[in-house]
């Protein structure tokens, strides 16, 4: 996320990146945490505090978010976030290489019990930024527009406040320049940029 973050110093923000690992730790262990790194970051001045995640990232905010109730909480941006989960865990979670990924990876699929699905809508702005990707051949894995990862509907999340695809692998989405500057936008007026002129 370096690249992001130096784009979001650039354009003014304080950032403060945070690290986790999710190969061998649960979701609560990574949530508990994040959740000391973030709280001993907050900002005493009562200036806004907006979070940024990608990926697995995007949900960990959800459900520090509903947990720590921040009364200085600004804007969140999403970015090819598994909101509804994955298909791909679901396809190959039996596995011995999915399995080797730990049990972070192993509970973002589909089901109504997976981590994506047990965390509650969010309450606060969130704008949510899905990659696409041309000539994708994995129709059979991920059904439908998807980034080569996650399923386009499967970033979307209720209650969000606004919603952007940009033509980005999955993984590519942190470097992209289109991504940053929406990403400024939406932390800036809680909308992202639609005519695309940047």
């Amino acid at each position: 996320m370096w690249v992001l973050g130096s784009r979001l110093e650039d354009a003014g923000f304080l950032v403060n990146n945070i690290g986790y690992s999710s190969l061998y730790n649960s979701p609560e262990e990574i949530l508990e945490n994040i959740t000391i790194q973030i709280n001993d970051r907050l900002p005493e001045n009562g200036q806004p505090v907006h979070f940024v995640g990608h990926s697995l990232g995007g949900l960990i905010i959800r459900a520090y978010l509903d947990k720590a109730k921040i009364s200085n909480l600004g804007n969140v941006v999403l970015i090819g976030t598994p909101n509804k989960g994955s298909a791909l865990v679901d396809k190959y979670q039996d596995s011995c290489w999915m399995k080797l990924l730990g049990p972070t990876t192993l509970a973002l699929g589909t089901a109504e019990a997976s981590f994506p699905n047990s965390i509650p809508d969010p309450f606060y702005p969130v704008g949510v930024i899905a990659g696409t990707v041309k000539d994708n051949d994995n129709e059979d894995t991920i059904p439908g527009i998807d980034d080569g990862l996650v399923a386009l509907e499967s970033t979307k999340v209720n209650n969000m406040t606004d919603f952007i695809t940009v033509e980005s692998s999955h993984w590519m989405l942190r470097y992209n320049q289109e991504v940053a500057v929406q990403t400024v936008a939406f932390l800036h007026n809680a909308k992202f940029k639609k005519d695309k002129k940047i």
